[in-house]
């Protein structure tokens, strides 16, 4: 192991809690005059001072929260410049700084018609999405297609995208480095989109795009304001994610209750 990696051992070893290493001689460690036995018998013979100490954990932290923030300021000027969908795309495929590109097997950025008066975000792509490449294309994007159905909307008539255009490896969720990386994104996709309505679906959604701090079977169904940067204001509505309906069946009443707000809405 080299030094670099060892004393990255040894500082998470202390912030979990190691204090010393077990030897194969039992001890009584709560006992007041027991000290660590000492090691080598062998003089160990003098080493070169490093050129630079060690980073404690505060340091790593600056340094991970500074990386951090060159990524999102690199996103946000990246994301900002793109003057339509079609480059906001190719910029999207050409970014690095997301670690989830390396895993995913392609990018997943929309489905539906861009211009559509309503615009759903979910959280982020599964395996379906992945290997073909638009979202909600799985078992909960056919749930979807029966929703919008229920109101008399095809998926040709929306448009829809994710927070996270790239699939996390084992679906698991976006951490929040990952989506910070991705939010100018999907904000300046909104902005280029220009939906009269914002559906978030799902928790993360809602949380990321519109700062709810509740649960989402509490949030949902609720309108908010979501403040684009560009001045503009949309109208936003926060409800199940159609993965959860199909954990939670029970919860359908729910969303049809959603559905039906999001239909008298489009009606006016």
């Amino acid at each position: 192991m080299d030094p670099h990696h060892a004393a990255a051992a040894l500082r998470w070893w202390s912030e979990v809690g190691v204090e010393f290493a077990v030897d194969e001689t039992p001890r009584n460690h709560f006992a007041d005059d027991w000290r660590p036995a000492p090691f080598a018998t062998e003089p160990v013979p003098p080493q070169k001072a490093p050129a630079e100490a060690p980073m404690g954990a505060a340091g790593a932290r600056e340094r991970v929260g500074s990386e951090r923030g060159r990524v999102e300021i690199a996103a946000r000027d990246l994301a900002a410049s793109a003057p339509d969908l079609v480059t906001l795309r190719s910029y999207l495929e050409s970014f690095e700084q997301c670690g989830l590109k390396r895993t995913a097997t392609q990018l997943v950025f929309a489905d539906g018609a861009p211009g559509s008066r309503v615009m759903f975000v979910g959280e982020a792509p599964g395996a379906d999405e992945d290997r073909i490449g638009r979202p909600f294309v799985g078992r909960a994007g056919q749930l979807l297609d029966r929703m919008l159905k229920s109101i008399g909307l095809e998926r040709g008539q929306v448009y829809i995208a994710n927070v996270v255009p790239w699939r996390p490896p084992g679906n698991r969720t976006p951490t929040l480095q990952e989506t910070q990386a991705c939010l100018p994104f999907i904000k300046r996709q909104i902005e280029l989109a220009d939906p009269e309505i914002l559906v978030c679906l799902g928790a993360s959604s809602a949380q990321t795009l519109l700062g709810v701090r509740e649960g989402i079977t509490r949030a949902r169904g609720t309108w908010f304001a979501y403040r684009c940067d560009d001045g503009r204001t949309l109208r936003a509505l926060a409800m199940l994610h159609p993965a959860y309906l199909l954990r939670q069946p029970g919860q359908k009443r729910q969303a049809w209750t959603d559905l039906r707000t999001l239909a008298r809405e489009l009606a006016v």
